[in-house]
């Protein structure tokens, strides 16, 4: 995919306004591979009468035919043989049901790039090693998560002195240690080097809560980071605003605002959002976002709310060109941020069960299974 690489080439991440005739070109070509590799889209395309080569203008990706994540969560698509896949991953399972996706090459290369462009822009590349504090899950064979995958490749970040885990593997499940890893602040703390606390927000505001709780306060190396990623999913109902999270951080571990990190990402749809000096989820060059009405699906300006639909030719082993997620979101225009990036940026506001919605690929289970869903 000679377009894929050349988009994913691009020196600045976030040159969405150059780029769009490039990634048209990489959005027709890989939709065109899907159609030729993966049946099942192949029927979906076929049955919205969509054409591969309808790809030209930036207008026209309103009318890709999209795909929801549920569908990726009660179905395992795939458009080369599984032992081409050098990577799968699952997606987090929330309510007992999980994505799987696999990744080969070209396109965990392209990944690659992506990842190095975006980490130098937001300086989360050191030579100075850190010891790591990650409020996830403990890497395990039996799991494939890809917030799992993510979160210890980013332990690759700078040169790991330690990692502690919040989540624990023990008697074939996971438990929640606070204690070790308020332990292990303590003690890393007295370190001479920083300390990267890394993963759920939610987790990192219970840690932060209850060291307060504990009267625990440490001062954290100069060049010490948190790096927030994951959602709330389960805790949505104890979420805080971004700035409670600030401050709490600020009393408790003297972390500056400019040194907190988000993150936000799908596994299917495996683009690094990473949040700008002003927190806001910039659109890099390597992918597009369209905000749809919740009632009619279609496209809404700039400012309004809805429906987030993801875009990206990055993948090739799936057909990931158009992914509907279950995220509620506002898509703004870069100029409105102040941060000097120009590419609109994207806040989420919430969530809705896509089982609530009637998609306009509400067809393609049943295309899927030949059956009514």
């Amino acid at each position: 995919m000679k377009n894929r690489a050349r988009l994913f080439r691009v020196k600045d991440p976030f040159d969405t306004q150059t780029t769009d005739g490039l990634f048209m070109d990489a959005m027709r070509e890989n939709c065109r591979f899907q159609y030729h590799h993966c049946g099942e889209y192949r029927s979906i395309l076929k049955d919205r009468q969509f054409d591969p080569e309808s790809l030209v203008e930036t207008g026209d990706l309103a009318s890709l035919p999209f795909l929801p994540t549920l569908l990726f969560k009660n179905h395992w698509l795939y458009s080369i043989p599984e032992h081409r896949m050098l990577i799968k991953a699952t997606s987090s399972g929330t309510g007992g049901r999980f994505s799987r996706i696999g990744f080969e090459c070209g396109g965990l290369y392209c990944g690659l790039k992506m990842v190095l462009r975006i980490g130098r822009w937001r300086g989360l590349f050191s030579p100075r090693p850190a010891h790591y504090i990650l409020m996830g899950y403990q890497p395990h064979r039996g799991n494939q998560t890809a917030v799992t995958k993510t979160a210890f490749g980013a332990t690759l970040f700078t040169p790991a002195l330690s990692r502690s885990y919040v989540l624990r593997y023990g008697n074939g499940g996971y438990a929640v240690d606070m204690d070790g890893v308020i332990g292990a602040i303590r003690r890393h703390s007295g370190s001479r080097f920083p300390m990267r606390l890394m993963g759920f927000p939610s987790y990192t505001y219970f840690l932060l809560r209850e060291m307060e709780t504990r009267g625990i306060q440490v001062k954290l190396k100069e060049g010490s980071k948190i790096l927030l990623g994951g959602g709330w999913k389960q805790f949505i109902t104890e979420r805080v605003d971004k700035s409670v999270l600030y401050e709490l951080a600020h009393r408790v571990l003297g972390i500056e605002e400019t040194d907190i990190v988000e993150f936000f990402g799908a596994v299917e749809h495996p683009i690094l959002y990473c949040d700008c000096e002003r927190h806001h989820f910039h659109i890099p060059a390597y992918s597009r976002v369209i905000i749809r009405d919740v009632h009619t699906l279609e496209p809404v300006g700039n400012g309004q709310i809805g429906l987030v639909n993801l875009l990206t030719p990055m993948v090739a082993a799936a057909p990931l060109l158009s992914v509907m997620t279950d995220d509620l979101g506002i898509l703004h225009d870069g100029g409105d941020c102040g941060c000097g990036i120009a590419s609109p940026y994207l806040e989420i506001v919430g969530r809705i069960g896509l089982k609530e919605i009637k998609t306009c690929a509400a067809g393609a289970a049943e295309l899927l299974t030949g059956r009514q869903a």
